[in-house]
């Protein structure tokens, strides 16, 4: 159980460490986009390798189309709503036009957090060990959220107190969730534990779609095809060890 912990905390750790770089150095923007360009293709190739395969597998067809639908949908939903309020910039280096978006932008963070953290821990019962693919896709896509979301923050005007407090709440919530994620779902049904890494994955998606990719492209411009690309390859490789 306290393994499930760790793995997540260590997960969401690299959002501190990206908030941490993005108070103490000016890092290009086109770098930032071309990192998180990388995790887009990781995540991408976790989603479907790991969660995707894994799913139909041991819970089937139904169950794992019910479930992604159901992730998609949610996160889709809920990311219309803080959008409202600016927390759709969460990953961008500039200063917001509103002065309500900071915790919409924090708000947003969690929200893309505890999906991916629960299913670290639902890995460990599924199959006895982390799934490595898993965490490093969740550890490299959100180093670019915490450096990006940081720095526009600092353009508004929050202190580097506030803000790494900001960020230590995400890395100990990532950590409870997958905790729970192990502790609460231990005598789950397969269908059941099916369900919830599909909807995992289709809240993955659906983020990637509408808020790292085109991220990606603008900071860093037509070369993140390619770096995505190689991210999703990374992943391929990473699902067979």
């Amino acid at each position: 159980m306290l393994q499930a912990g760790l793995w997540g905390a260590f997960a969401g750790s690299s959002i501190l460490i990206g908030a941490l770089i993005g108070l103490l150095t000016d890092l290009p923007k086109k770098i930032t986009g071309l990192i998180m360009s990388f995790g887009t293709g990781v995540l991408i190739g976790a989603a479907s390798f790991e969660l995707l395969s894994e799913a139909v597998k041991e819970g089937g067809l139904i169950a794992t189309s019910v479930g992604f639908i159901s992730g998609a949908s949610i996160f889709t939903i809920s990311e219309a709503i803080i959008a409202k309020r600016g927390g759709n910039e969460r990953k961008r280096t500039k200063k917001r036009n509103t002065n309500h978006s900071g915790l919409s932008i924090f708000i947003g963070t969690i929200i893309d957090a505890i999906p991916e953290s629960v299913i670290i821990g639902v890995s460990l019962l599924e199959q006895g060990t982390v799934s490595y693919l898993m965490v490093i896709a969740v550890f490299i896509s959100n180093f670019p959220e915490g450096l990006s979301s940081t720095v526009g923050l600092k353009k508004d005007g929050y202190s580097k107190k506030m803000l790494i407090s900001m960020w230590l709440i995400v890395v100990f919530l990532a950590s409870l969730s997958s905790l729970l994620g192990y502790s609460l779902l231990q005598n789950t049904s397969t269908t059941i534990l099916s369900f919830i890494s599909a909807f995992a994955a289709g809240g993955i998606m659906a983020m990637v779609a509408s808020t790292m990719m085109p991220e990606a492209f603008e900071e860093g411009g037509a070369i993140v095809g390619l770096i995505a690309s190689l991210g999703l390859l990374c992943s391929l490789f990473l699902s067979q060890l």
